[in-house]
Order: structure tokens, then C-alpha cells, then sequence
């Protein structure tokens, strides 16, 4: 018996760490987004709610194509599911290449629209892979490692993307001020082709992924017959009939947009605070450290120490006091405050999942899918926050209290929505 379960346990090493290398390239991808809202608001002279349309179309992608992408992996299979993610997101960084040279916000937005629709196939695949690959009780701390990937990627990301393209940006800024129209123009051209070479290079890096992912030893897991030992479906008929997964969409919904929020708007935030931007691009990084620090706090602690349900509750209950406390503060302690939701957001994705998906046996394709279109919640939540931060009644502190309900929300999925209507 014990034979039995080390040969499992190595059977699952090689596709981890497949994943594990694929959650490093969503959080690349997806934390540029933090230095694309100051950049593109510059180059593109957008309003703050304009520039927020950057998190918007990257995430909406999820809500349009997580559905078509679980038909794509039914087709395709997981493993060629991943390779083809890979190529689309290569596709939407090469986008960035005419958007640059034309200067057009809307090539950019396409662009990340594309880029979200390959994230999609992936995040679709990878998320049951990790939550399939061991026992549902401690999916949160397989998950959890997978986070830390994620969240390290996310912290090289807006630094290295910073350093190319927001460098010497407060004098650029200062100086456009004072030009004609014409110069102002040939400034800002300069100023959008510094994104070229980096997104070239991400495509080409993109595209050599894909192949290896398709050669690779990842091995396709038949869903219908890994969940064919659960009971809780035999007499359910339709995905309609488990409301627990539907409480969960709603709460990965509001936790991705505050999760977001606490990230992508922290330089933008900075900079509003009278912060230079050479000094804020690192703010958002900040975030991201709380989130690997919460991370490893999930994978010594659950399920050994606490239960990832209780963990949840716990973590919801800091989102609320962190989010007050910031709104309340000034200067490096607000700035601060934001930063520590990501230690507070760190178990919410890991500890979430597996509690909407327990027990949908061959629903769990759907059900994943809708979770997927939850991500969605990244686009509309800090785009309420753009309009909000933009209104000189509230202002880019105040409309921090967004947040609030949303961790709210999330405390009642912990405690008693991930209950309902699931059986023993």
C-alpha cells in the first residue's frame, strides 16, 4: 500500500511541475496589466476611467471564451488544449506590435482581449489538473504552490516591464506639458514603441512554450472517469442543481476584482498620493509579496493546522480590516494597508475552488468553466474603481471601499454558502 502511493505521488511530480511552470506565465502575463494602466494613460492620453478599460478587456475575455474553451478542450484534450492557450496569447502579444506603432488604445485592448482568451484555455485545464491531481482536502495547498509561481512571475513582471517602459516617465511627463501639439505627438510615438521589443520577445517565448507543452510528458486526465467514484451527482441531472457552485461563481467573481483592484491600481494609487512613478511602479510588487507569503502560510498550514474553509473565513475577515484601515491612513501607511490584501487574497483562489467544485462528478468540466467566467470580476470591479477614483467627491482613496462587500461576500461563501445544497 505505501509502495503504492509513493508511485502515485511521483506519477504526479512531472505534471505539477508542468503546471507549476504554466501558473509562472499566467502571472507574467497577467500582472503586466499593473504597468500597462499608468503607461497606456500617458501614451494613449486616456482618463483614469479610460485607462482602466486595460483590466477590462483582459478579463472579460473570460466571461466570452470560458465556456467556448471548455468545447475547445473536449475537442482537443487538456494537454493540446494548453499548447493551443499558448499560441492565441503569442497571437494577442503581437498585436501589441502595430498597436504601438499607430498609437490606437483600441489595437491595445484587442491585443489583451486575445491574450485573455488564450489565458482562458489554460486556466480552464491547469485549475481541475491541480485540484484532480491528489485528494480534494488538500487541493488549497497544491493549489497554494501553484500561487506562488503566479505571484513570483507577478512580481518580476511589472519591475522588468517598469524598467523599459516607465523609465525616466516623470521627466517625459513634465515635458509634454509644455510642447506644441506635433512635438507632443513624436514624444509620445517614441514613448508607445518602447513596448514593442518587450512583447516580441513575449510571443517568441510564448510560442517555443507551446511546442514544449505539446511534446511534453503531461499526460491527458479523462475527467469523466476520475469523478466517476463521486456520489453526490448520480441523481442530479443539470449543473442548475448544485447551488453551492453557483454561490462559488459569484464569489470568485467579486474575489478576482478585489484581488485586481488591490493590484493593478496600487502604482496609479501611489501616483495620485504624490509618489513619482519611478518610485510607485514597484508598489504593486509589493501586493504580490503578501500574496507568496499568505501562499506559503497555506501550504504548512492546510489542511494539517486549519481547514481551508476556516482559512477562508479568516483571510475574508483581513480583507475587510486591511481595506478600512487603508481608506482611513495616509501616504506609505495606506499604500501599505493595500499591499497586505495581497497576503489577505493570498488562500481565497486555492481555498474557493475546491469548495464550489467538491462533488460535481462529470459536471466538474462546467463547473470549472463557470468558475473561469467568474474571472470576469477582474474586469468590471476596478473598472467601477476607475469611475469611482475619478469623481472628486470620492477620489482614489475612498473608492477603495468597494472592496468591503466584496470581502463580505466572500466571508459568507466561507462560513455558510459552500454549504448550500451540497450533500454529506
Amino acid at each position: 500500500m505505501t509502495d503504492s502511493i509513493s508511485n502515485r505521488k511521483k506519477e504526479y511530480v512531472i505534471p505539477i511541475i508542468i503546471i507549476g511552470v504554466l501558473f509562472f506565465i499566467f502571472g507574467f502575463v497577467t500582472w503586466l496589466n499593473a504597468t500597462l494602466i499608468p503607461y497606456l494613460r500617458i501614451a494613449c492620453e486616456l482618463t483614469s476611467f479610460e485607462s482602466y478599460l486595460v483590466t477590462f478587456a483582459f478579463y472579460i475575455s473570460y466571461f466570452v471564451m470560458a465556456l467556448p474553451s471548455s468545447k475547445v478542450l473536449e475537442k482537443t484534450g487538456f494537454k493540446n488544449g494548453m499548447s493551443l492557450g499558448l499560441v492565441i496569447m503569442a497571437v494577442g502579444a503581437l498585436i501589441f506590435v502595430p498597436a504601438a506603432m499607430t498609437r490606437t488604445y483600441w489595437w491595445f485592448l484587442l491585443g489583451l482581449f486575445v491574450q485573455g482568451t488564450g489565458l482562458a484555455i489554460l486556466q480552464t485545464a491547469s485549475n481541475p489538473y491541480v485540484t484532480i491531481l491528489g485528494p480534494i482536502e488538500s487541493a488549497a495547498k497544491r493549489i497554494s504552490i501553484m500561487g506562488v509561481a503566479n505571484k513570483f512571475a507577478g512580481i518580476l513582471s511589472p519591475i522588468i516591464l517598469g524598467a523599459i517602459v516607465l523609465d525616466g516617465i516623470d521627466k517625459i511627463t513634465e515635458q509634454i506639458a509644455t510642447m506644441d501639439e506635433v512635438a507632443k505627438a513624436a514624444e509620445l510615438d517614441i514613448l508607445s514603441s518602447k513596448v514593442i521589443m518587450p512583447y516580441v520577445v513575449m510571443a517568441v517565448v510564448l510560442g517555443l512554450l507551446a511546442v514544449m507543452i505539446r511534446y511534453s510528458a503531461l499526460p491527458d486526465i479523462n475527467t469523466e472517469e476520475e469523478d466517476e467514484g463521486e456520489s453526490d451527482d448520480v441523481k442530479r441531472t443539470s449543473i442548475f442543481q448544485f447551488p453551492y457552485l453557483w454561490v462559488g461563481v459569484l464569489t470568485i467573481f467579486v474575489y478576482v476584482g478585489a484581488e485586481v483592484v488591490a493590484v493593478d491600481t496600487l502604482i496609479a494609487y501611489g501616483n495620485s498620493l504624490g509618489f513619482d512613478l519611478a518610485e510607485a511602479k514597484f508598489f504593486s510588487s509589493f501586493t504580490l509579496v503578501g500574496m507568496i507569503v499568505g501562499y506559503f502560510v497555506g501550504i504548512i498550514a492546510i489542511p494539517k493546522y486549519i481547514s481551508q474553509q476556516k482559512a477562508l473565513t479568516f483571510f475574508a475577515i483581513l480583507g475587510v480590516i486591511f481595506t478600512v484601515i487603508a481608506t482611513l491612513t495616509d501616504g506609505y501607511a495606506s499604500i501599505l494597508f493595500i499591499a497586505a490584501l495581497g497576503f489577505a487574497n493570498s488562500i481565497m483562489w486555492p481555498a474557493i475552488w475546491p469548495l464550489a467544485i467538491d462533488g460535481l462528478g462529470r459536471f466538474i468540466k462546467k463547473g470549472s468553466a463557470l468558475l473561469v467566467m467568474a474571472i470576469a470580476g477582474g474586469a468590471l470591479i476596478p473598472l467601477a474603481y476607475g469611475y469611482l477614483s475619478g469623481l472628486d467627491s470620492i477620489g482614489s482613496k475612498q473608492a477603495y471601499w468597494i472592496l468591503v462587500p466584496c470581502y463580505l461576500f466572500i466571508l459568507f461563501f466561507a462560513t455558510k454558502g459552500h454549504k448550500i445544497g451540497k450533500r454529506a
